[in-house]
């Protein structure tokens, strides 16, 4: 694994396999292994680090290990069924792009801009795939889903459309990839790069895995790449091998006089069959048929759309809303790491299948029951699993799995736990966001409701609207007469709240109490990397409130520097 950690490496990924489709875009035209015995002659003698075998193939240079042993013993899984990528090309037909074409693939073999690298490497790689057709039918199958995206991003920033193939060199295009170096996701970022670029990994949620915001991440790496180095070969090698590797290698052949291009370069061998197996790909995907596989059109068009959702809601209940399998909607939402989606802002942006998004807001609207049904339970000191699995009623298989819990691991005292909710306890979900709910005493019967006018704000839902008032979506709707979720900026409703002239009096007493007991104060410490926006996202708090209370004129903070911050309402 390379020292950024950005490298192809496949883990977890070619376990059985929810994520192949049933209807295959690859077939096979010519025998892939009589192709692969003609081919790997030609560069197993050149090609280093090769350790005697039989089979020249087996041990291609630029593979992991374990890439390798899971790959190569030809121990992958038959006749694997997937559930159906759904088909919208009726609903949503493809466009031509600026180039016309209809074919997304068409699309990327029109954007190739990188000169093709001539390397003995090359030839093995592209034996060593065309002996896997099933392996490649899977890679291509799953990357129906992000492909589209993913050129678009690429040509938005005018790179070559070369770097959309890259995933296939890193992860196979597997959201869910995790290597033995802890790489995650499509791009397979290490922690600490992902970080550098704003990817955020918490108990929660590892965006490395996030499919736009990883992509997002990438593409602004190797952007940054090719300034510093000045060509593509040398920008992929860093975002290998790192960029002090390359930079080193560099200053070597300098000082002896030598060239500093990318096949010129000592580098780690990893790194020397990186470029020549993003070209192996490129020359498959540029002319199948050579190497006897059918490469079918994918239509040119999105495979997602964004929409908001409420901050917490059930994985399941968000695809069940959809009408989509969880399958496909954790294959579009990779990045949660529990059974529940959360996120401290109130409202988060999920990816659905095109098409699907109406159903969803529709059902949302319409839907009264809680969206969450799990809890918090924070581990005493000395409680075990089996413990605290009996009390929610679940097993302890089950309570580890939903908390990424290895058989040997031992809790921490004041550890949270994800658990089943109990008592009608549910949206409590979130441990970093508690929600404090004042007590409430019967309203006066002779109480009139209050008129309220609601202007409609950007993430604003019917959802999240319905509950600030204390309605369900159905009353919301049916008070404004809608049909169905779907709302505009600026569109007023009026809401006949639930909340009268008796609560308002009682939430004047209880703001008068706190307001005599003095405000809240919390002393925070700036960590590295943080923003002043970062932070006051966080308190959910304005940044000039941040500025008045700690006296600040500019936005810049200096990690380690103490910051007054007050609980919202409190100054």
């Amino acid at each position: 694994m390379t020292r950024t950690g950005v490298a192809g490496s496949i883990a977890r990924s070619e376990i059985p396999n929810p994520y192949m489709s049933r209807t295959p875009l690859f077939s096979c035209l010519l025998p892939p292994l009589f192709l692969a015995a003609l081919l790997a002659p030609m560069a197993s003698a050149q090609a280093e680090s090769i350790s005697s075998s039989d089979d020249p193939i087996l041990v291609a240079p630029g593979y992991t290990e374990e890439e390798r042993r899971l790959l190569a013993s030809e121990n992958l899984p038959t006749g694997l069924v997937l559930p159906d990528i759904p088909d919208t090309s009726a609903a949503n037909p493809a466009t031509p792009s600026a180039d016309g074409s209809t074919d997304l693939w068409q699309r990327i073999r029109n954007g190739f801009g990188m000169a093709d690298l001539q390397s003995p490497f090359t030839a093995t790689h592209e034996s060593w795939y065309a002996a896997r057709p099933q392996y490649v039918q899977r890679m291509v199958d799953r990357s129906q889903r992000y492909l589209y995206h993913i050129v678009e991003e690429v040509q938005k920033r005018g790179m070559p459309t070369e770097i959309a193939l890259l995933p296939m060199v890193e992860s196979a295009f597997n959201p869910t990839a995790y290597s033995r170096s802890k790489a995650a996701g499509i791009w397979q970022f290490v922690p600490s790069t992902g970080k550098d670029f704003g990817l955020k990994q918490d108990w929660w949620n590892d965006n490395r895995r996030d499919v736009t915001a990883a992509t997002d991440a990438a593409l602004k790496y190797l952007e940054k790449l090719h300034v510093m180095f000045g060509t593509w070969e040398l920008a992929l090698a860093a975002y290998n091998a790192g960029e002090g590797t390359v930079q080193r290698a560099i200053e070597r052949n300098r000082k002896q006089g030598l060239p500093t291009d990318y096949q010129s370069l000592q580098l780690p061998p990893e790194t020397k069959n990186y470029v020549p197996k993003l070209q192996a790909v490129k020359n498959i995907v540029a002319n199948p048929e050579q190497y006897g596989l059918n490469i079918k059109p994918i239509d040119n068009k999105p495979y997602f759309t964004q929409v908001t959702a409420p901050g917490k809601i059930d994985v399941k209940l968000a695809a069940k809303l959809a009408g989509v399998s969880v399958e496909e909607f954790t294959q579009l939402n990779p990045a949660h790491n529990r059974p529940v989606m959360a996120n401290a802002t109130g409202t988060q942006n999920i990816l659905l299948p095109t098409g699907t998004e109406d159903e969803f807001a529709e059902n949302l609207a319409n839907y009264n029951k809680p969206l969450v049904s799990w809890q918090t339970h924070y581990a005493k000191r000395g409680e075990r699993l089996g413990t605290i699995a009996k009390q929610y009623g679940i097993s302890v298989a089950q309570l580890r799995d939903a908390n990424d819990l290895s058989a040997k691991q031992r809790l921490r005292p004041n550890q949270p736990l994800l658990v089943p909710a109990t008592g009608g306890v549910i949206d409590h979900a979130v441990a970093a966001v508690p929600d404090t709910v004042a007590e409430k005493s019967p309203a006066p019967a002779d109480a009139k409701p209050a008129i309220i006018r609601h202007t409609v704000k950007d993430g604003d839902t019917v959802f999240s609207i319905a509950k600030r008032y204390g309605l369900t979506s159905k009353q919301l709707l049916a008070q404004n007469g809608l049909k169905n979720g779907k709302l505009r900026k600026g569109q007023v409703l009026v809401i006949t709240s639930e909340k009268n002239r008796a609560d308002e009096s009682r939430e004047k007493v209880t703001k008068s109490k706190a307001k005599a007991r003095g405000p809240e104060k919390i002393n925070y410490v700036v960590k590295r990397g943080e923003t002043l926006s970062s932070i006051a996202k966080k308190f959910n708090v304005e940044p000039g409130e941040l500025q008045r209370w700690n006296k600040l004129r500019g936005s810049r903070l200096a990690p380690g520097r103490k910051l007054a911050i007050y609980k919202p309402d409190a100054a």
